[in-house]
């Protein structure tokens, strides 16, 4: 039906059956039974034929106008769909929560600056990877546990990595490393169930003594910051995130054997056609932004 329609619209404007088969490189006869099958699956006349050479009926000329629409529709799918159309239209990214922080100002500004026709629409949420699976989202960038990937068949871009630390109100010099033992029966700031870097600091809590008590669940890594500067519990927080906003009011504790790095990565469902360009530029942005 969609070259039907485009014949009609060649025969509209080049103005005869003659004229739109030389403009579509197609017989006479071939534009005519193109037209008598579209008027066949509409149910209407389309052309008067009792007038040589034949014209559109009224009717005809509001479906021409219709088809038009119908064309420009078809070639904006078929831009947004080809990987080397300028990229336009809505780009819906998540931020998991603990990377939702200042670095992020100054990619998503490049991303604006560099592609004018495109929308960005920013989301700092939980279950980003589930919204991913759902098509609310064309994009989320996530931190996983070490070594971590998102489920097939999602596709999982690193962007970067950082070491995750163990942090404390700040106490006097020369303070000693608390035990895993130590660790374990204090008190907790992390951030809610579903987090897989909370999962692993857990199991070696639970392998060195009694349930650790979680005392308070944030998502915002400044709050949580904030309870952990106040002695309200000890914290997991990217090394990054406690050089840039700690201070010397938190110190950062090693207990033996511990290493926990957090991959930061970019999900996606597949291709994203002319936005491919977008996603690859914003994977550049963010990582100089960690890497500073």
């Amino acid at each position: 039906m969609f070259e039907d329609i485009h014949a009609l619209v060649e025969f509209a404007e080049a103005g005869s059956i003659a004229r739109a088969a030389s403009r579509l490189h197609r017989t006479a006869s071939a534009i005519t039974r193109q037209m008598q099958r579209l008027e066949a699956e509409l149910g209407a006349q389309l052309l008067d034929r009792s007038v040589k050479p034949p014209r559109l009926t009224p009717l005809g000329i509001r479906i021409v106008e219709q088809s038009r629409e119908v064309l420009k529709r078809v070639d904006d799918l078929k831009a947004l769909a080809a990987q080397d159309a300028e990229p336009s239209g809505l780009f819906r990214i998540g931020v998991a929560h603990p990377l939702a922080d200042g670095a992020l100002v100054e990619p998503v500004q490049a991303l604006i600056k560099r592609f004018p026709k495109v929308r960005l629409q920013l989301l700092s949420d939980v279950g980003l990877v589930a919204k991913i699976r759902a098509g609310e989202l064309d994009l989320a960038v996530v931190t996983l546990a070490d070594s971590l990937m998102a489920p097939p068949p999602l596709i999982t871009d690193i962007v970067a990595t950082d070491r995750m630390v163990i942090v404390e109100k700040g106490q006097s010099r020369g303070a000693r490393t608390p035990t895993w033992q130590d660790l374990s029966a204090s008190q907790w700031v992390l951030n809610p169930p579903g987090c897989s870097l909370r999962t692993v600091l857990l199991g070696e809590l639970d392998k060195a003594g009694p349930r650790a008590v979680i005392a308070a669940e944030i998502h915002n890594m400044h709050l949580q910051l904030a309870f952990i500067k106040a002695g309200y519990g000890r914290g997991l927080l990217p090394e990054r995130f406690v050089r840039r906003y700690a201070g010397g009011a938190i110190r950062m504790v090693k207990p033996k054997g511990f290493e926990l790095r957090m991959t930061i990565a970019m999900v996606r469902a597949g291709p994203l056609g002319s936005l491919e360009a977008v996603a690859a530029q914003f994977k550049d942005h963010l990582a100089t932004a960690f890497a500073r």
